[in-house]
């Protein structure tokens, strides 16, 4: 259990789709009682959130910024997702993280997670919530130091290509597919689990994200594009199904 006591009472639904709860709770557990809300409206195939992970240290958080409002249009017309097509941004330390069942992280380079950060990440994640961070080349050197502070007693785990994430509805024999060529290295998708559960996928050497962008920013082949989507579809489909 998440929380030790809530009274939900007058639950009713605004114009914005928002459940609004009368709740009463002991504050020491009001961000689990957040994640908890959020994935129940998601369950009950409410129009679902997404956002962007903005974090320190001078990398690009902010680039392809067409790519999740792409991946949401695809996944809402091909697998049936309700996600809201607008796409917020949300903070590392931040109340807010917990609103949010997936969370999708990228860039080319520094990041840096204070204490806080880490603490309020880490039970984001071992409460509920998923992070995807997609390395948009560059990136790897500086999240594997941050992955140590979040989690070190765990260690990162190549997703074979049997896992579940790569079939649950478009089907990629072969594993992570390959989008943009930087350093002639194969794919890779790698997690974290927690009681069994994948709550952090990390993907390198691929740039699903900016398979997801507009087709004028990187002019990409429509096949290849296509495969960015499925791929990412296949996340999101998997997320909210797990």
């Amino acid at each position: 259990m998440f929380f030790t006591h809530i009274n939900i009472k007058n639950a009713k639904l605004n114009p914005s789709n928002i459940f609004i709860f009368d709740i009463m709770i002991n504050k020491s557990n009001f961000k689990c009682v957040i994640l908890t809300i959020a994935l129940f409206v998601s369950a009950l195939n409410f129009a679902q959130k997404i956002a962007v992970l903005k974090y320190s240290g001078g990398g690009d958080w902010y680039s392809n910024p067409t790519a999740l409002p792409n991946l949401v249009k695809f996944a809402n017309k091909n697998i049936n997702t309700t996600i809201d097509p607008k796409i917020d941004v949300v903070e590392v330390g931040s109340v807010n993280l917990y609103q949010y069942p997936f969370i999708h992280m990228t860039g080319h380079g520094n990041v840096i997670f204070n204490d806080a950060d880490i603490e309020n990440l880490k039970k984001y994640l071992i409460s509920g919530g998923f992070l995807h961070i997609d390395d948009n080349y560059g990136m790897k050197p500086f999240i594997l130091k941050q992955f140590k502070k979040l989690f070190p007693e765990k260690e990162l785990i190549e997703l074979p290509r049997t896992h579940n994430i790569f079939n649950t509805h478009f089907k990629f024999p072969k594993g992570l597919p390959k989008i943009h060529e930087h350093d002639g290295k194969r794919p890779q998708a790698f997690g974290i689990f927690h009681e069994n559960r994948l709550i952090l996928l990390f993907t390198v050497e691929s740039d699903l994200g900016d398979g997801w962008e507009d087709e004028i920013v990187h002019k990409d082949p429509k096949e290849v594009r296509e495969k960015a989507l499925q791929m990412g579809a296949n996340i999101l489909k998997y997320v909210f199904e797990n």
